[in-house]
Parts: C-alpha cells; structure tokens; sequence
C-alpha cells in the first residue's frame, strides 16, 4: 500500500477497520464511511499530492485531440520556399539520412509540395495561420502556437500513446489518468477524467488504453460519454428497479465490501467501493450536465452547425465547456480523420470545416465566462506530415505522409503566453531549426501549469517509480504567462 506522498510506503500493522479505510485508496473508503454516515457535503476528493511545488495557474485541461496528425505546413507554419519549389526533389541535405515510413520510403522521388492554401497575420500578435482556418484566427491573439513540436514515433498508435501516455509503448497510465492520481477531483459527482469521442468518423482506431489507468487503480481510468439516451453504458437502473431499491442493494453490497475488507487490505476492493459509488451518484448528475437543452440559442450558433447533435465535434465543445464549469478535472476530445495521405486538400477542408469553429468557440466561450484564465485548452495531433508528396504529384492534388520531425500545436488560457508564436523549423518544413519541444517537454509543461513538478508526480511499480515523463522532460518556461 502506498500513503500519499507519492512513491512511499505505509506501515498496515495495528490499523483499525476506520483507519484503514481512511487511509488508503486516497480516502474512498472514508468517503464511503462518509456516506454510509450520512454526510454529503463534501464536494471534492483530493489526490496524492497533498502540497503541490509551484502556483496554480490552470485547474483543469480540455485536449482537442485531433486524431491521424493534422498538416501543419498547411494550418500554422507557412513554408513559402515549399511553393516555389513545388515539384521539386526533397533535397538530400535537408533529409539527412531520416527513415521514412514504409508508405513513401520506397517512391523512386518524394516531389516537394506546396501548399494549396493562402496563409496570412491575424490579429495584433500577426501569428499567421491557413485559410482553412477562419474562425481559429479570430483567438489568434489568445493562442500560443508551438511550431517545433517533434516526437520519435513515426505510426500512428505508437505516437498517439505517446502524446497521450508519455510512452510508446501501452500500459502506461494516460495524462488525464495521473492527473486523477495526482490531483483528485473538484466534484465528487462526476468523474474526474471525461472522454468525448466524435461519432461517425473513420480513421486510425482509437483504443480504450489511450484513457486508460494503466499501472495506476482502476478507479483513475476516464470515463468515456457516448452521445444518445445514456450517455455512459450501464449507468441507468434496469426495468423495475427504482433509485431507492438501487441505493439499498449498495449498501448492502459495500457492507459486504468491507466485511471482506477488514480481512484483507486489498486496494481493489476499495475501487469496487468507490466505482459503485460513483456510478451511483453519476445517475442524477450525467443526464445534468449532458443535457443541452438549457442553453440559450446564441451559445448554439457560436458553436455552429451540429452544436445540437449529440456526438458531433461541436456538441462535445460545448458539453466540454459545460463539464469544465463543473469541475472535471481533465476533459478529453478525440476527432479522428486527419490522415491525408492523398486528397489532402479536400479532405483538410473538412476537417476544418467540422472543426474549426467549436475549437474557436469553445476558447470564446471560456473567456467571456472567466473560465479561460485557469482552463488550459489545447489543440494538436500526434505528428505533422511531411513536405514532399505520397505518391505521384498532381498539381495541388496530393497527399503527405507521417513526419515526426516537426509539427505544430497550439494552447490557449490556463497561464500559457497569449499572442505568441514558439519553435521554428527550417525553410523546407522538414526538422526543427530552434527551440524544439519534445512530448516530454510537452507534459512537464503541462504538469508546472497545473503546479505540478513533473518529477515529483510518481508511482510505484515492479520496482521503480513512473512518472508521466519518463526520466525525461523540461519546462519549456517561455510559453508561461
């Protein structure tokens, strides 16, 4: 068992029944002693970090996470070199000996290829941005766009776990998984870690484990919401069973818990504890906070078209915007599609069009109702796409592969330096020329704005201690506010 100084071991000789369930599992099972007694007024439940090491300056994180790696030759770093010389070989000097993927590795040329897209300087900070983009430019000036992201995975589910997990490899507790480990929840109604998946989309396979607990109790894994009459599977009462009836056979059923639990102090019985707690109360505070239809019809034409379509890109940014005024903690958003190995231009305009709107919105939103300040909102993928062409090139039809070496993100609110442009890749868009930022840098970023030292975050396993970074990662200091 592990007390709350993360990484460090208690003593469980000569605890009483009461201390124990205190104790250990961050408390839950003082939560549901809580309960059991009657008291319902707490409206937290805290992590394991009982002192954080830095100021607070964001409270919560809401991760666009755009799925297949978005373009950023063609949304936010404008390579103009790229458009004189389209059509052009990749020169060698540039590629330097890099692998490639299996899907252009062996193309007898890789064909440089402009973008189809007009770039232009939006708002007073001039960061520039693509015109597929035209509602993202109206926050330029509350964005910082990172340009010299880069990662080593080179496919998509080794870098999606990566962004999401901090590692390559699955197993490993996700970001929003720690941050429930680390930090706890300010609501204890509601789970603490929120995933929100676009419906009806294609592409790369999004798996459970990118919202995963990993190594870490079950009871930190997200929960994710689907779009329909329950939003999470399982939650309602079957046919016959009233709330009442619900709540009797749970008190049963914990009384049972901790009979077996006065026998062995088996941190699994505590999430089963805690689990069917929660699932309880979620019954009445999901259908709340997923319900739509109290907002007001200006909030749905800020959001746009499908803001009324439960599942839809903008639906989740507004139930996104809803969920964070209720203080969960990490709110996850998944849109998969921006894979364009070929068509890139069409198929970018749709993503665009599905998605840039919301994302505008959801940061507009936030602001004008305060919640900007200390909700960190982040939009990216998992790696960019390279600068040559996939394929044969066919004037501004074409496609790009996975590239590693560089892509580009942006983060708004949460403490984050508005207005700002971060990284640089060199004239051909192909590696990063000054002030990269690793995934790791990325998350210790993260973890500081949340008054977190990343390497203090840690957890226990087959004999060492974990953290979200790994052994590495640095704050990239001059992206904070």
């Amino acid at each position: 068992m592990k007390n709350h100084d993360c990484g460090e071991f208690e003593n469980t000789i000569g605890l009483s029944r009461r201390e124990t369930l205190q104790r250990f599992g961050m408390g839950l099972g003082g939560l549901a002693l809580a309960s059991m007694a009657g008291n319902e007024s707490q409206a937290a439940r805290g992590g394991e970090l009982k002192n954080l090491h830095h100021p607070v300056k964001a409270k919560r994180i809401i991760y666009m996470f755009q799925s297949g790696g978005p373009s950023q030759l063609d949304l936010f770093d404008h390579k103009p070199v790229l458009n004189q010389r389209h059509g052009e070989e990749l020169p060698e000097e540039v590629r330097k000996g890099q692998r490639l993927t299996a899907m252009s590795g062996n193309q007898a040329s890789l064909p440089l290829a402009g973008s189809p897209f007009e770039f232009m300087p939006h708002g007073d900070s001039g960061n520039v941005m693509s015109s597929v983009l035209s509602h993202t430019s109206k926050i330029a000036d509350d964005l910082c766009i990172v340009r010299s992201m880069y990662t080593e995975a080179i496919n998509h589910g080794p870098a999606v776990t990566h962004l999401q997990t901090g590692s390559q490899f699955p197993g490993r507790p996700s970001m929003g998984a720690w941050l429930d480990y680390g930090l706890g929840t300010e609501n204890e109604n509601l789970p603490a870690f929120v995933v929100l998946v676009t419906k009806g989309k294609g592409g790369q396979p999004l798996l459970t484990r990118l919202w995963g607990s990993g190594f870490l109790p079950s009871k930190y894994q997200g929960v994710r919401f689907r779009s329909g009459a329950d939003p999470v599977l399982y939650l309602s009462n079957p046919s016959g069973v009233d709330i009442d009836s619900r709540r009797m056979m749970l008190n049963r059923l914990k009384q049972l818990h901790e009979l077996q639990l006065e026998k062995s102090a088996d941190p699994v019985i505590e999430n089963r504890i805690a689990q069917y707690e929660m699932a309880f109360k979620m019954q009445s505070s999901i259908p709340e906070a997923t319900d739509l239809s109290d907002e007001p019809e200006h909030t749905f034409k800020l959001y746009g078209e499908g803001a009324k379509n439960p599942g839809s890109y903008p639906a989740n940014c507004l139930l996104a915007r809803r969920l964070a005024e209720r203080g969960v903690r990490f709110i996850q958003l998944y849109h998969p599609g921006w894979d364009q190995h070929g068509g890139l231009k069409g198929g970018l305009s749709n993503q665009c069009k599905e998605t840039d709107q919301a994302s505008a919105a959801l940061v507009q939103d936030l602001k004008q109702r305060g919640l900007l300040e200390d909700t960190l909102v982040i939009w990216g993928g998992e790696f960019g796409r390279t600068n040559y062409c996939q394929g044969k090139l066919n004037g501004d039809n074409f496609g790009r592969d996975h590239h590693p070496r560089c892509f580009s993100l942006w983060m708004a609110g949460g403490g984050i330096k508005p207005g700002v442009t971060y990284g640089e890749t060199d004239e051909f868009g192909y590696n990063v020329a000054d002030k990269g930022v690793h995934v790791h840098d990325f998350h210790a970023t993260i973890l500081r704005l949340l008054g977190i030292d990343h390497e203090q975050l840690t957890y226990r396993y087959q004999g060492r201690r974990f953290r979200l970074t790994d052994v590495h990662g640095q704050v990239i200091h001059d992206i904070l506010a």
